[in-house]
């Protein structure tokens, strides 16, 4: 078998939502690799949020973070697209005009306003996981560093803000309260055939590991699928395999499948 590209998906794919990984999952990732293959996240967290010493010690050749928004490759930055922070600002102020309440995401920090989430379990897992990495959007006015965006939201506000921003933002509707916005011109799929091109690979030799809606652009891009037994619904029609769940060696299982380990 010639070099493949491979692409893993975080959360649910890599890990649970614990932050486990399966040892299984850590060799198979190492043996591939050792057989010549390279292995690259491709997740919607921006790099920010990818700070874990257990996942990155995995070993990855690189990074795709922000829903293709920036890549990473052997510690370097090969592009980073950031918004500016005038239109940012503007953004802001129409989702607030919405109710919605935006998180920020860059490469370095993560922004949000402490009042929009006091009670409420994610706002509080961010502070923990973060640290002095989370900021105030409304303390750090004008002077952010961000790539895409979250927000939880009013659910019958969602079109309305959608037609006022349409065009500008590729809105992802995880459930009726969390919508994540990634700029238009970037999804997971896309950066797959940015990183075939930085590398001279044809597409058709890349495989993508994933297992939710937010991982649909990257499984119907990549040369080949393959979507936990864990997944979602929808990702499961877009599956070229389906293994077997996170915790079942669902990684190693389709890695020896198609080759990639012995």
């Amino acid at each position: 078998m010639g070099r493949k590209l491979l692409f893993f998906d975080i959360d649910g794919t890599l890990w649970d939502d614990k932050s486990v990984i399966p040892e299984s999952t850590v060799f198979a990732v190492r043996k591939a690799r050792e057989n010549g293959h390279m292995a690259f996240i491709n997740s919607g967290r921006t790099k920010a949020f990818i700070q874990s010493e257990e996942l990155l010690g995995i070993g990855f050749d690189g990074i795709v973070s922000g829903c293709g928004t920036c890549f990473e490759y052997d510690g370097q930055v090969v592009y980073y697209h950031r918004l500016e922070n005038d239109y940012l600002a503007r953004v802001i102020e129409t989702l607030r005009s919405f109710r919605f309440r935006p998180i920020l995401e860059g490469r370095e920090f993560l922004y949000m306003k402490d009042e929009d989430f006091q009670g409420e379990s994610f706002g509080q897992k961010l502070k923990r996981e973060m640290g002095e990495n989370l900021l105030d959007i409304d303390e750090h006015w004008g002077d952010w560093e961000v790539s895409k965006l979250s927000c939880a939201t009013e659910p019958n506000e969602h079109e309305g803000c959608m037609r006022a921003l349409d065009g500008e933002f590729e809105f992802m509707i995880h459930n009726p309260e969390v919508v994540e916005m990634v700029p238009a011109g970037f999804n997971k799929g896309i950066a797959i055939q940015r990183i075939c091109d930085h590398f001279g690979v044809d597409i058709s030799d890349t495989i993508a590991f994933g297992d939710s809606a937010n991982d649909l652009a990257m499984l119907r891009a990549a040369g080949f699928s393959v979507v936990m037994g864990n997944g979602s619904k929808v990702a499961k029609q877009s599956a070229g395999i389906i293994t077997d769940d996170l915790h079942e060696d669902g990684i190693y299982h389709a890695c020896q499948k198609l080759g990639l380990v012995e």
